[in-house]
């Protein structure tokens, strides 16, 4: 059995394909990549490299020829993600590749996130194909509310404009693990996997978490959506970013990043990663 990952030098298939290494060999694993330089760590665990480019249709199927199992995990390129997910998907068909699994979001046929329009048009994508497939709908990750850590400590403060919604965020590495699970396991084909963290927090927990671990005081200080875009802004994310991650704390506030569901911890067979110790792993 050959398995593909695309996007296999990025963060979240890196993990996969480790993931994947403690279930089969490493020559059952193909990284699709657009760069085969920066997988070179991979090459020398015995992974196989094939080049990849979204943007080069024509690249895709010869790189997809003998694959069983393909996880396409979603590009990074808002805006430009549908298109770039077609070729793929018609290349899988072209290459008569069998079974798909995607990364998807959480409730993205309900979500109001505005990155849930491009999911949407991919699981539809997928679901015309004709290919048995996996669609696996990834929650926040929580490494997403750590990258402000350190200006947090160093401020004593943490602005938000969830209003203090729950957001059952989980690691990547658990989304991963999943992902593997998925790929070298039976049962999965056809279905949707809603998945989360098994704990959730709100941004005042996360403030407590953070003054806990660094032994100084944080302080969670709600703001309106405006006031947040602009300090995020004079902290010099670019437009783009700044937008995502302000209606996703605007989207938290009415429910957007919660979920009950338990389809992650059943599929990793324990519960998620808590953000309380990965904050904690930071000051160790």
């Amino acid at each position: 059995m050959k398995i593909a990952i695309s996007g296999a030098t990025g963060q979240l298939g890196q993990l996969v394909i480790q993931a994947l290494l403690k279930r089969v060999s490493a020559n059952q694993i193909v990284a699709l990549v657009r760069d085969q330089k920066k997988a070179t760590a991979l090459a020398e665990q015995g992974v196989e490299l094939r080049h990849f480019d979204y943007d080069v249709p024509e690249s895709l199927a010869p790189a997809l020829q003998g694959i069983d199992k393909l996880l396409l995990i979603s590009a990074n390129e808002v805006g430009r993600r549908t298109p770039q997910h077609k070729a793929v998907i018609e290349a899988a068909q072209l290459a008569q590749v069998p079974y798909i699994a995607y990364t998807s979001l959480l409730r993205a046929d309900i979500s109001p996130l505005g990155l849930a329009q491009e999911h949407r048009e991919t699981e539809a994508l997928i679901q015309a194909s004709g290919l048995r497939y996996t669609l696996l709908r990834n929650n926040w990750y929580n490494e997403n509310y750590l990258a402000g850590v350190e200006h947090n400590v160093a401020s004593g403060k943490l602005f938000s404009a969830t209003k203090n919604g729950p957001i059952s965020s989980a690691s990547r590495a658990d989304y991963a693990e999943a992902a593997a699970e998925v790929l070298t396991t039976q049962g999965h084909e056809q279905k949707t996997y809603e998945l989360a963290g098994s704990q959730s927090f709100t941004k005042t927990d996360l403030a407590t978490y953070i003054a806990h671990a660094a032994s100084k005081p944080v302080q969670y200080l709600e703001i309106d959506a405006e006031s947040f875009a602009q300090g995020l802004t004079q902290a010099g994310l670019p437009e783009p970013v700044v937008n995502l991650i302000t209606e996703a704390d605007v989207e938290t506030a009415h429910g957007a990043m919660f979920s009950d569901r338990t389809d992650l911890e059943q599929l990793i067979g324990r519960k998620t990663t808590t953000i309380q110790s990965q904050v904690e792993a930071l000051f160790k």
